[in-house]
């Protein structure tokens, strides 16, 4: 054991709040003490993986994380390997291009039995929006509801949604809105499970990757999708946009973001959630659409995608006694850690959840921003 490991990360927890062995919901539970030389090589990536090693527990991992970042332990902390290797990954290569499917295989493709046990009835995987509102299903209508406010839908148009998921936003829309629309997704299993259950919409799922697409849209969508696109893409996924929009049109980006510009993913994440993933700051944002769009509208609503996930987690905690066969107890401490970290991270207001709206040639008269 690394006593001087062991000792630093003592002090650290203390001073938030966080007692080893303690018998608060938010205490640490150590289970093997290689831990402490582990997080002190591999950071957040030693964190994660020691935790699905079963190394150590918190009962209520969301507010030990939660005081963990409320504390500021980066600020305490030096660069580790993990985050090294993350560095020189984002740096030297361009990963979202070089492999452009991997994330819809190792992660969208895990199986819909999963995701259908999770989330809400329309399988929507992204931030909803609980204003006024107490369930899933509601939360989650009200954001689609909220996009085509924005997007002002009339019946007739064509809506293009770039990364469509399980196909739940085009559907809503032509139901509600009478409009027709194309999604494209890289993941086979949505792509699948979209077709299904389209019914006599008229709208339909492709499979394939956003650059390949032509053609021309009145309105153009993106939710939860440009998480994937990487620091070197963003330019061309904007010229991209353009080129798929009327002059008329309007283009709504739902995103995470980040508080900072980085060129890089949470190691961790990476390698086991969302591969090759990486979060666009304001400023990487704002200068990729220089010259090619109006920003017309930036709506933060960050703070409801930590009851988001904490819904889905409470979802998938429920329905683990029929998950369990095919996914295995690992499986489920990794995606404990994945869905309560992640909430922490929005709690703490350490990443934001944006909408924003943009047109190609400005709103004649203006944009009227609806909330």
């Amino acid at each position: 054991m690394n006593t001087t490991a062991k000792s630093f990360f003592s002090d650290l927890l203390a001073r938030a709040h966080i007692e080893i062995g303690g018998s608060r919901p938010w205490d640490m539970q150590v289970h093997d003490d290689r831990l402490y030389g582990r997080l002190l090589a591999y950071g957040t990536l030693g964190f994660g993986e020691s935790y699905m090693d079963g190394w150590w527990d918190a009962e209520a991992l969301d507010q030990f994380v939660f005081k963990l970042l409320d504390f500021g332990i980066y600020d305490h902390l030096k660069p580790d390997i993990g985050l090294l290797l993350s560095y020189l990954r984002g740096r030297l290569l361009n990963l979202q291009r070089l492999k452009v499917t991997e994330v819809g295989e190792r992660h969208y493709d895990i199986g819909n039995d999963l995701y259908e046990a999770m989330l809400d009835k329309r399988l929507i995987y992204s931030c909803g929006y609980w204003k006024g509102v107490e369930t899933l299903d509601q939360a989650q209508e009200q954001k689609l509801d909220l996009i085509c406010r924005k997007a002002g839908l009339q019946p007739g148009m064509r809506v293009l949604d770039i990364g469509s998921g399980w196909g739940g936003f085009l559907r809503f829309a032509a139901e509600r809105h009478g409009v027709e629309g194309v999604g494209i997704t890289i993941s086979k299993q949505q792509a699948a499970y979209a077709e299904a259950h389209r019914g006599n919409l008229p709208v339909e799922t492709r499979l394939m990757d956003y650059m390949d697409l032509d053609g021309r849209f009145d309105r153009v969508i993106s939710i939860g999708m440009f998480e994937h696109v990487g620091y070197k893409n963003y330019r061309a996924y904007f010229e991209k946009a353009r080129s798929l929009i009327e002059s008329d049109g309007l283009f709504v980006l739902h995103t995470i973001g980040n508080n900072f510009s980085t060129t890089h993913g949470d190691p961790w994440s990476e390698k086991y959630i969302f591969p090759n993933g990486m979060l666009p700051s304001a400023r990487q944002i704002a200068a990729a659409t220089e010259r090619l769009f109006v920003m017309e509208d930036w709506h933060n609503f960050g703070a409801d995608y930590d009851r988001t996930l904490m819904a889905w987690w409470a979802n998938f905690d429920a329905a683990w006694l029929r998950l369990r066969e095919k996914y295995g107890e690992r499986f489920y401490r990794m995606w404990r850690f994945y869905l309560l970290v992640f909430a922490a991270v929005f709690r703490a207001r350490k990443i934001q959840l944006w909408q924003i709206v943009l047109s190609p040639e400005g709103v004649p008269g203006g944009y009227d921003s609806i909330r």
